[in-house]
């Protein structure tokens, strides 16, 4: 059986992967775009709940901790990154509620958005995760 620490670590670790995959669709990752993803961190994810009767403010920085080792080890395969994240959203959908789905939508956009407006290939990936999200 999976604890809830643990299945908040993977959440976020997860969270991370689809972060890193919008800002690498085009094949580079800004340093705008990492920027904007600690603020985001800081400023949606550290208070947000996702498994009921636990704290995530600690867990919540396994985003930017994926993020990170993803981008140091130039790894810049986002469709890997997109699929992963899609298998394990379908494996445990009772953690994507609304409001968790919004949320991501809302941090995954504004990294896009962060260097020179969303391009092609960041636009792609978001509706993807758009409608990969939508599906109940």
């Amino acid at each position: 059986m999976i604890t809830k620490k643990k299945m908040m670590l993977l959440f976020y670790q997860n969270l991370g992967k689809i972060c890193y995959a919008v800002a690498a669709a085009d094949k580079e990752v800004h340093p705008l775009e990492h920027t904007k993803l600690k603020e985001l961190v800081k400023k949606h994810w550290l208070d947000t709940a996702i498994v009921k009767g636990t704290c995530s403010s600690n867990a919540a920085y396994h985003i930017e901790l994926v993020f990170n080792s993803l981008n140091n080890k130039n790894n810049l395969d986002a469709h890997t990154c997109f699929k992963d994240f899609v298998a394990y959203k379908n494996l445990h959908k009772h953690l994507f509620t609304t409001k968790i789905r919004r949320l991501i939508l809302k941090t995954t956009s504004e990294i896009a958005h962060a260097y020179s407006g969303i391009n092609k290939s960041e636009l792609i990936m978001l509706a993807k995760l758009d409608i990969e999200l939508k599906k109940p």
